[in-house]
């Protein structure tokens, strides 16, 4: 696990949501401290499902965290969207789908 991409991705995407540690902590379920160490200690030692909490929280994928692929932030996002989207009810799925179209027919105008 690459610290200097890790802890990095963390905090920055914790700033740029305009959350605190406190909050990134509360929204995971963990410890201010932890959520400190993990943005900042070389190696970090996060449990599977803290780093699921985190990237939940983040609304990015794990794999975004770890810099294991070359995706844009971007990317990552669309992908935790479309994990979080297909846990949706089918009626909610649709009505989105619809908002979608809306929107993207309002760009083209």
């Amino acid at each position: 696990m690459n610290q200097s991409t890790f802890g990095v991705r963390i905090k920055d995407l914790r700033t740029r949501k305009g959350m605190t540690l406190d909050q990134l902590a509360a929204a995971t379920d963990s410890a201010k401290s932890y959520i400190w160490e993990l943005e900042n200690k070389n190696p970090p030692r996060p449990s599977a499902e803290k780093l699921s909490a985190i990237a939940g929280a983040l609304e990015v994928t794990v794999d975004y965290l770890f810099g294991r692929d070359e995706q844009s932030l971007g990317e990552a996002m669309d992908k935790a969207f479309y994990r979080e989207y297909t846990g949706l009810p089918s009626e909610t799925r649709r009505q989105i789908r619809e908002m979608a179209k809306i929107l993207g027919a309002k760009t083209t105008e």
